[in-house]
């Protein structure tokens, strides 16, 4: 039976190990040195990398990990990223035979223009690196309003229980920006309280499901009326369009 191991590294980052006590395949291993305490720890040999984009705390440890062991490594078609085996697209699966794991590839551009997703249907499992956070989404570096929806709307189309592996622990100060969007929101006021007594014994928000995040993320909420009221009441928001609604939104974040 597969399982998901959370390996906290830097500040707020998140590195997910899918295993199944023998084999294990890391995604966006930023760093190396604590996937390799963790795979020594649950004695776990590595048999494939998997990366959604190229931020240097999603691959900055590849070439240790690739000194550790020499396996395939799976990434977007169209991020520049260095020591690729395979190049990945939507429509395209990985296969790990280690793991008799399918995942299939979604892309999901807007935090930056290569990103893509990974699916285990199977599972019920999402990896989105930055695209989609528990309670919030990416900034747009690299892509724009319009991609960066379009990706959201593709992820909240999966399943309501599949669970959103994202890659950083900002799930309070999203939901604190996502009441100051939506405050009649009830859910969302319930997801604070449960959040905020995870992290007060330091237990790691994720993951979320896709049902609990468009219940309560407000940029998987962006054609809400409330979320569009609230914007016009700031001075933010001067046309209804869902894409003029998100970008709004999506800068609002940026200064909150």
């Amino acid at each position: 039976m597969l399982k998901v191991l959370t390996v906290p590294a830097f500040n707020d980052n998140y590195l997910w190990i899918i295993h199944d006590g023998t084999h294990a395949a890391v995604v966006d291993p930023g760093d190396a040195a604590p996937i390799i305490d963790a795979l020594h720890a649950h004695q776990l040999t590595l048999v494939a990398i998997l990366l959604t984009h190229h931020h240097k705390d999603h691959v900055g440890g590849v070439p240790a990990l690739l000194q550790h062991a020499r396996v395939p490594v799976y990434a977007p078609r169209n991020d520049s990223i260095a020591n690729v085996t395979t190049t990945l697209s939507e429509g395209d699966t990985v296969t790990i035979p280690e793991l008799k794991l399918t995942l299939s590839v979604l892309d999901v551009p807007g935090h930056t223009r290569g990103h893509i997703a990974y699916v285990a249907k199977e599972q019920g499992w999402l990896f989105c690196g930055d695209t989609l956070f528990a309670g919030g989404c990416g900034r747009l570096f690299e892509g724009t309003p319009e991609q960066m929806l379009h990706s959201l709307d593709k992820l909240a189309a999966l399943p309501d229980d599949t669970k959103v592996y994202c890659a950083h622990e900002y799930t309070i100060s999203n939901l604190r920006f996502a009441r100051a969007a939506e405050p009649d929101n009830q859910a969302l006021s319930e997801r604070l309280a449960a959040e905020q007594a995870k992290r007060e014994q330091n237990v790691p928000t994720v993951p979320s499901n896709i049902g609990l995040e468009k219940a309560t993320n407000p940029f998987l909420r962006a054609r809400e009326p409330a979320i569009a009221q609230t914007l016009r009441r700031e001075g933010r928001l001067t046309d209804d369009d869902t894409v003029a609604v998100f970008a709004a939104l999506r800068e609002w974040k940026n200064n909150f």
